[in-house]
């Protein structure tokens, strides 16, 4: 079937085709007017998402606002808005509501049952690369559509607030508790290290430490010059003269002059000798003297020698006591040190958990909202549908559709020669002529193909 074989059956059919249009715009017009009206209002509402959050400080990532628009859209069409809603606008006190619910024979309960048909007609549709998102409510009366678009919105900022609060109240309570545990932790550290320094006396142990250190220090140069004072005369001293003793011998000044007393008196006792017999008074005399002074001079050499090793040791013994005191610090200094840290790692995170609570309870007292009600909706003053326009627009293209595969069926059904090339195509044979003859209509001649094939056979 080429273009002008169309034409002609279109031609032809025009009154199938008419009618199948006239009767399709009647429908879509009768049923256009029949339809109850349904109006549409809608509230704009704006994520401010920008910029740090003025409680945390946290700044949202730009890659997350289409997820998170996406989760306000859920959150918007979620039961617990539609809830609010209803607690608000006291829905389910409404006596005409009640009727209908009874009416509607549904076995649930009444809040439920508002939940259902608010969600049914209510309709979210974010804004492409903004951040705005607009409630649309429908509904056959255009204030009430207007309160529940707004209602929606309000319970929405609500919301909003809420999810963002409870988390952080919740993080409070848990804050708080763990605050006392630290607390009761940190007194207990703190009284450690304070019974720790009572038994041991200390009050600043590095001070001590030093302190006891220069002492230890002192008493080992002590204790080498002690062990000096033991180890012989010093050089250029006749060890013989004075006994095998020490240093501190030689250095002993009461000694020194019993010496050189003695050393007098031996002089003069070797003088008298050689003049006088042993005989003489003064021979004894001067013999008695060397005597006395040698006996003297013994006596004191015995006990500074006993004095200089007494010393000796008790330098020792002192240093030993040092030693184990100066150990004894050390350990106690470790053991502190462990203590301290103990007391400051219990400080630290008491202060930690203090910072969060201090945080997170200014977040759970914070009535700041991300969103922001930024068109309110109005009353519709036309119904959003039906559109009789439209309609009509859809009517004409689909009648006319409908008209044309009505008309191509009936001449299917019904196969007529209407040009020369129907015969040609039916005979199989070239026409030499076509003959046109004028009528009171100027009717073509038409003949049916199943009966010019009955004709033919």
């Amino acid at each position: 079937m080429n273009f002008s074989q169309l034409f002609f059956i279109i031609l032809a059919r025009r009154k199938i085709i008419l009618l199948t249009l006239v009767v399709t715009m009647s429908t879509t017009l009768l049923i256009s007017l029949l339809l109850p009206k349904t109006y549409k209002a809608v509230a704009t509402l704006l994520l401010t998402h920008k910029g740090a959050d003025p409680i945390t400080g946290v700044v949202l990532r730009e890659g997350l606002m289409s997820r998170d628009i996406a989760t306000q859209m859920d959150v918007i069409k979620s039961s617990r808005v539609a809830l609010m809603v209803v607690d608000q606008l006291k829905l389910d006190q409404n006596e005409s509501v009640k009727e209908q619910f009874e009416d509607s024979g549904d076995e649930s309960n009444i809040r439920d049952w508002l939940v259902a048909f608010l969600l049914e007609n209510l309709g979210v549709e974010p804004s492409r690369e903004s951040s705005v998102i607009r409630i649309n409510f429908k509904g056959a009366d255009p204030v009430f559509v207007a309160v529940m678009a707004n209602a929606f919105a309000n319970a929405y900022q609500e919301i909003s607030v809420r999810l963002t609060v409870e988390p952080s109240q919740k993080a409070a309570v848990y804050f708080t508790d763990q605050i006392n545990v630290l607390r009761d932790r940190l007194k207990a550290v703190q009284k450690k290290l304070s019974q720790y320094q009572q038994e041991k006396g200390i009050v600043n142990v590095d001070h001590r430490l030093d302190v006891e250190t220069g002492r230890l220090n002192e008493l080992s140069s002590q204790l080498v010059l002690a062990q000096g004072a033991l180890m012989g005369a010093t050089p250029g001293q006749d060890n013989d003269n004075l006994g095998g003793k020490g240093h501190s011998i030689v250095t002993n000044t009461l000694i020194n002059n019993l010496k050189v007393g003695l050393s007098q008196a031996e002089s003069k006792f070797s003088d008298i000798s050689q003049k006088l017999g042993s005989n003489h008074p003064s021979y004894a005399g001067a013999k008695a003297e060397v005597e006395k002074l040698r006996l003297e001079l013994n006596r004191h050499i015995r006990a500074t020698s006993h004095n200089a090793i007494k010393r000796e040791a008790e330098i020792r013994a002192a240093l030993e006591e040092q030693k184990t005191k100066v150990l004894a610090l050390n350990r106690a200094r470790d053991e502190l040190q462990l203590i301290v840290r103990e007391v400051e790692g219990a400080q630290q995170a008491y202060n930690s958990a203090m910072q969060r609570l201090n945080q997170t309870s200014l977040e759970g007292q914070s009535d700041l909202s991300s969103v922001s009600l930024l068109d309110p909706a109005i009353a519709p003053a036309t119904p959003h549908s039906p559109e009789l326009l439209l309609n009509m627009v859809i009517s004409v293209f689909l009648g006319t559709i409908l008209g044309l595969g009505f008309g191509v069926l009936a001449e299917m059904l019904d196969r007529r020669i209407r040009s020369a090339e129907d015969l040609m195509e039916v005979l199989q044979v070239p026409v030499l002529g076509v003959m046109e003859w004028g009528a009171p209509k100027q009717r073509r001649f038409q003949l049916s193909l199943p009966f010019l094939k009955s004709r033919l056979e």
